[in-house]
Order: C-alpha cells, then sequence, then structure tokens
C-alpha cells in the first residue's frame, strides 16, 4: 500500500492545482505545494500523528493541518471533494500534458470552454488558441508534442514509484518460509527511468504457497493470470506485477533472463547457440546432450558463454557485450563511492527542512563533505536577498565538522537567464565554495539560442556545475532543445561539470547523455537536489543513471577527496588550467 504520506501529498499537490483551476489564488496553491513537499519529506508516518503535531511540520499550519486530520479520519478532505466537482475531470486531465499547466489549463477552460484532451487537440488544430495571450504557434506546438508524450507513457511510472512497491512486494515474499531469494528483475533492475510493469523472481523449491501470499497481497486489486509457474496482479495503482518462481538451482540463469533487455539477451543467447549450448530461465544446457552446464549464478553463466559478469544497467545492447569481449567494462560508480552531495536545499527557500536537520542527516548518511545550495534571488517566488544568503554563509561556517567532522561547503542554485547570465554579480558569487547553475524558464527558446545560453553559463567562471541541465520533468515538461554537443565542449573546455540530478522525474542528464559527454572527457556531479530530509536517499536513482551513462567513480567530483574536489573549484587558475 502507499505510504499514507504519499498519499497526502498527492492531495495536497492535487488541490494545489485545483486552486490554480478555480480561484486563480497563486499564493494558496503554493502554500500547499509547499505543504506537499514537507509531508512528503517527513520521515515518520503522518498518520500517528495529531493536528497539533502535524502543525509542527514545516509549511503545515493549522488550516493544512486539520484538512490532513479529516482525511485520516474520513478518508477524503471536502473542500477537495468540493473542488473536484467545480471542475470537469477532462480539465484536470488537461494538467497531465507536458508544458500545459493548472494556469494556462484554466484559461482554455474558462475562455474557450476547452475540458479535454482531444477538445484541445480539436482546437489546436482549427487555431482557435491563437487568440488567447501566451499561445502562439509556439505553444501549439509543444502542447501537441505534449499530448503526444501523455498518449504514449503508456501507464509507466517514474522509477521511485516503481522501486518503492518492489521493495515492499520483495519484502513482504522473502518473509515467507520457503523462499530462498527472492528480488526485483526486469527494467527496474535496470534503472530505467520509467517501468511499465514489474518483475518479481523467487527462488523456492515449492511453487504453490508462494503464488497463494502473492495473489493475496492487500495491494493487489486484480489477479491477472495465476499458475505454479507465473501469477500476474494489477495493483490498486493500476500497475502490473509479475511473479516468477524458479527452482533454487535456477536463480542465477532466471536473473539472467528475467533482467534483460531482449535485444541484450538475443545477443547473449546468440553466443550460446555458436558455442552448441542453449540459455533458458532454468539453466544453460548442452544442445546434444541436454546436460546442464550452468545455472546456479549470473556470474557462472555469463562466464561459460566467455564473458564477465556484466552489471544490469548497461544491459540494452549498446555496445557491452563488445566492452566485455576486449576486457574494457566501465568499473561503475556505486553509492557508496560518493563521498558527499553538492546540490541541496533548505527551508531559506523551497526545502522543508532546516539546515541543522539537512546537516544531520547528510552526517548520518556518511558524508565526508556537503553543499547547501538554496536559490538565488533570480528566482523571484523564493524572495532570497543577499542579507539572507549573507546569513547563512555565516551560520555554514559556524558548523562547519560539528557534525562528525563533516566539512559544509555554502554554495547556491543560480538561475541561468534567457541570455546566459546567472544571478549576482562576480565579487559576490566568488563568496560562494560552489556555484550550480540551472534553467528555470524560457523553456521554449530556439536552439540556437538555448546552445549560446548553456554554453555562456558554462563559460562563467562562477559557475561550477550545470544543474539538471535539459529541465525536462519526466511526463509533465520535455527537455530544452540545444546542440548539446557543443555544450559538452564547452563544460570539457571550461572546466564545468555536468549534473546527474537524481530526482525521480528529472535524471537529468539522461544515460544518453552521459555517454555523449564522456566522450569530450566532462565530468559529471551525482546530486540529489534534496529538499527534504527523506530526499537525500534518492541519490541512488542518480546512481542508477549515472551507471546506465557507463560512469565510473573518477569521472564523478563528489567521489573524489575534499582536497581534489576544492583544486577542481578554484577560481579562476582552474580554468585556465
Amino acid at each position: 500500500m502507499p505510504r499514507p504520506n504519499d498519499e497526502v501529498e498527492a492531495l495536497l499537490r492535487e488541490y494545489a492545482d485545483l486552486l490554480t483551476l478555480t480561484s486563480g489564488d497563486a499564493f494558496k496553491a503554493r502554500a500547499y505545494e509547499k505543504a506537499a513537499r514537507a509531508v512528503a519529506g517527513y520521515g515518520g508516518d503522518l498518520s500517528e500523528l495529531g493536528p497539533q503535531e502535524l502543525r509542527q511540520i514545516p509549511g503545515v499550519g493549522k488550516s493544512i493541518a486539520d484538512k490532513i486530520a479529516e482525511y485520516f479520519e474520513r478518508g477524503s478532505i471536502t473542500v477537495v471533494e468540493e473542488a473536484r466537482a467545480r471542475i470537469p475531470p477532462g480539465v484536470r486531465a488537461l494538467t497531465e500534458i507536458p508544458t500545459l499547466g493548472p494556469k494556462k489549463a484554466a484559461v482554455l477552460y474558462h475562455d474557450l470552454g476547452i475540458s479535454s484532451v482531444d477538445e484541445l487537440v480539436d482546437a489546436i488544430q482549427s487555431e482557435r488558441l491563437r487568440d488567447l495571450k501566451g499561445f502562439g504557434p509556439k505553444t501549439e506546438e509543444n502542447l501537441l508534442h505534449g499530448v503526444e508524450l501523455l498518449r504514449t507513457s503508456g501507464g509507466r511510472v517514474l522509477l521511485d514509484v516503481a522501486t518503492k512497491l518492489a521493495e515492499e512486494i520483495t519484502g513482504r515474499l522473502s518473509a515467507l518460509p520457503g523462499v530462498a531469494r527472492c528480488t526485483h528483475a526486469g527494467s527496474l533492475r535496470r534503472f530505467r527511468e520509467t517501468i511499465g510493469d514489474l518483475d518479481v523472481l523467487v527462488a523456492a523449491e515449492s511453487p504453490v504457497p508462494v503464488m497463494a501470499a502473492f495473489r493475496e497481497l492487500d495491494l493487489a486489486a486484480e489477479v491477472i493470470a495465476s499458475g505454479d509457474k507465473k501469477t500476474s496482479i494489477r495493483t490498486r495503482t493500476g500497475l502490473q506485477v509479475d511473479l516468477r518462481v524458479v527452482p533454487p538451482a535456477s536463480w542465477g540463469a532466471a536473473l539472467q533472463y528475467f533482467t534483460g533487455s531482449q535485444a541484450h539477451n538475443v545477443r547473449v543467447r546468440e553466443r550460446a547457440v555458436r558455442a552448441g549450448l542453449k540459455l533458458s530461465e532454468y539453466g544453460l544446457f548442452d544442445v546434444e546432450t541436454g546436460e546442464l552446464i550452468v545455472s546456479e549464478t549470473e556470474e557462472e553463466v555469463y562466464a561459460r558463454l566467455g564473458l564477465p559478469w556484466i552489471p544490469p544497467p548497461l544491459r540494452e545492447d549498446r555496445g557491452e557485450l563488445e566492452a566485455a569481449l576486449r576486457g574494457e567494462l566501465p568499473d561503475l560508480v556505486r553509492t557508496q563511492d560518493l563521498r558527499g552531495d553538492l546540490h541541496t536545499h533548505t527551508d531559506l527557500t523551497d526545502g522543508v527542512a532546516s539546515l541543522e536537520e539537512m546537516l544531520a542527516a547528510a552526517a548520518a548518511r556518511g558524508y565526508e563533505y556537503y553543499a547547501v545550495t538554496d536559490h538565488a534571488p533570480n528566482l523571484v517566488i523564493q524572495r532570497m536577498t543577499d542579507e539572507k544568503m549573507l546569513a547563512q554563509r555565516e551560520r555554514v561556517r559556524a558548523l562547519d565538522r560539528t557534525y562528525g567532522g563533516m566539512r559544509v561547503l555554502h554554495g547556491t542554485e543560480l538561475n541561468i537567464d534567457a541570455d546566459g547570465g546567472v544571478d549576482w554579480p562576480a565579487e559576490f558569487l566568488a563568496g560562494f565554495d560552489l556555484c550550480v547553475a540551472s534553467v528555470h524558464s524560457a523553456f521554449t527558446q530556439s536552439r540556437a539560442d538555448t546552445t549560446r545560453r548553456l554554453v555562456r553559463a558554462a563559460e562563467n567562471p562562477h559557475v561550477h556545475v550545470l544543474g539538471h541541465l535539459t529541465g525536462r520533468q519526466i511526463g509533465h515538461r520535455p527537455p530544452i532543445d540545444a546542440d548539446f554537443a557543443e555544450v559538452f565542449r564547452a563544460c570539457a573546455r571550461t572546466g564545468t561539470a555536468l549534473e546527474v540530478n537524481s530526482f525521480a522525474d528529472r535524471l537529468d542528464v539522461r544515460d544518453e547523455h552521459i555517454r555523449q559527454a564522456r566522450e569530450y572527457g566532462v565530468k559529471f556531479a551525482i546530486d540529489s537536489d534534496a529538499h527534504s530530509v527523506r530526499d537525500l536517499a534518492q541519490i541512488r536513482y542518480g546512481v542508477g543513471t549515472a551507471q546506465r551513462g557507463w560512469l565510473t567513480a573518477d569521472e564523478v567530483i563528489n567521489t573524489w577527496p575534499l582536497g581534489r574536489l576544492r583544486k577542481f573549484l578554484e577560481k579562476p587558475s582552474a580554468r585556465e588550467a
């Protein structure tokens, strides 16, 4: 079942959108968005808190706390139900279209009566949007592309949603008597950015009790198919989960087979055929005699085929077999290689935890260093001032080394303006230990303008990292259009790192860009972009994306010792080297 916190987060986010659609009260909508982030980042179980305790969570005032308490008492929130009733469901569906937020959806509904995705497409094709302020030909093009993305998403879910569900299921099945091993496989094990269905694998001598327990899980809304070898359910959130049970002796072959990808497995089976062998989920067999050769571990299966074990994130038939045969598989970066996190936020801007809370959580993760990078003033909604930032710097300096000896770096996340400029003059920027620069607006610039914008930011001697480079939000906002090869050349030339942003709806830069940028010698930072204590753990998704991009630890600047990192951050000599 979803965590109570996740359920409340979804309701508060929905209500924020509904407020925008019904009243246009941007301030109130932002309050509910902030509260949604706060409850998502709260480490305990909200359902165990009373109204007074809920009000202790940053961003949760009396009104919101009362609504949360109402949800746990009634199973719903009256004002949310009332707001839903005032808006046709089709209008709410419009907000799911990438590039179309609730404000524009409200304009389309109130001014043109558009209340469904199909009606929007018809209106674009008949050019009815062009009389609306802010809806020109370029907007129409972006909306049609967004509709296409929405229609082709096919009910796929983000990596974090699939991971939480998989861990819940495997945790329950692993506790059953007779279960020798249990894990998830498929595209989730390969860290694909979205997941269409879950594959769960169990090793047990008797599949019957395992299948029965799986069918009876309280998260199952429907049993699609059931048998001794495979059972499929659909969860209450609509995601299909396939369970396969194999004998313990077949574990390695089954894990290799069901991890995929299909293209990778075809190439592996071709090697088996050429060697007079047959590979299936039950093992590697001699074709002539039918004798089982190996099956217990993946390593044995690959070794018998003349290959080293290939890490799952590489199994996409993108050159991994050729690299394996040459002995050139990368030693992939791991979560435990990270010595620190270089992009995080506090409640000084849009985070929901205090500086001290974030530092304590970072130290508990064993980090040697940690950067606080709250937003700069050009993101006006965050109301940053020079005085606030300087006061935070003073506090950071005072707290340095006080959390288990962890070094604390004072940084900021700058905004890359439409012309490539950033917040604050050079003399103010020089006081930061670290500057991340990111695009937060003007997402629809031309390819040439966007490329110049990013290159100029990389050339800024005070910008160390380009954050979430393409600005995409998976399923909601497409990436900006740029000549990324030119951007990568600029990053390599200036010594500017690219961020692998670990938020599951970003994973930006994506794996294809990582592989391309590596060819230019670009360095990377795998960052959580945490806005709460709980967000710090998201860094594992960034690591998975980095692995899909074939990154090694030495190519990631926050795996380096602090001395080496500081040398990379030096100004201006590091840029001139």
